[in-house]
């Protein structure tokens, strides 16, 4: 990864979430961002080792869920059988407007995250998110309507390229 200078906007998120040590003390130096129009999610996904074994993120504009999955185990893929529903998240959690999500240890090593491609998440008593008593909006029965929402994800990159390119033809 190359270094570039983030605009101040977006540094000063940064900041305060570097303020939190949470990446072994030192700076966050990697930020994504990423606009999810209603009706969309990302499919699970694990962010691999190319970062410090933490990950956060900030979400603005609408709310999300965050489906969290065991990961596939090599006896789940046989490759006679017929294709099957999708897995069932071991737990989800609400991400609200504003809200900082903070993803280590067996969470970010071993779990998969996804968000399902929805434009209405439904709340019932059953299914409330883990982290539903800690939110104003998870109330059983609710329909939470997605807008748009955009993620800060923001995350210690252990090796950056510190020196200039050099570019020849």
């Amino acid at each position: 990864m190359v270094p570039e200078r983030l605009p101040l906007w977006l540094q000063r998120y940064v900041d305060k979430v570097s303020d939190l040590s949470l990446f072994g003390g030192l700076p966050a130096n990697h930020v994504l961002v990423n606009q999810y129009l209603p009706g969309e999610g990302i499919m699970p996904h694990e962010d691999g080792p190319l970062y410090y074994p933490t990950v956060s993120t900030i979400s603005l504009g609408s709310h999300t869920v965050l489906d969290l999955y065991e990961p596939r185990q090599p006896k789940d893929d046989d490759p006679t059988e017929q294709p099957r529903a999708p897995p069932r998240p071991t737990t989800s959690l609400l991400l609200e407007p504003r809200s900082l999500l903070v993803l280590r240890d067996t969470a970010y090593t071993r779990l998969l995250h996804g968000i399902a491609a929805a434009a209405v998440d439904p709340l019932d008593t059953a299914s409330l998110p883990l982290n539903a008593a800690a939110c104003p909006s998870a109330v059983p029965g609710a329909r939470l309507v997605r807008g748009v929402r955009v993620s800060l994800t923001i995350r210690r990159v252990p090796r950056v390229l510190r020196a200039g390119l050099l570019l020849s033809k």
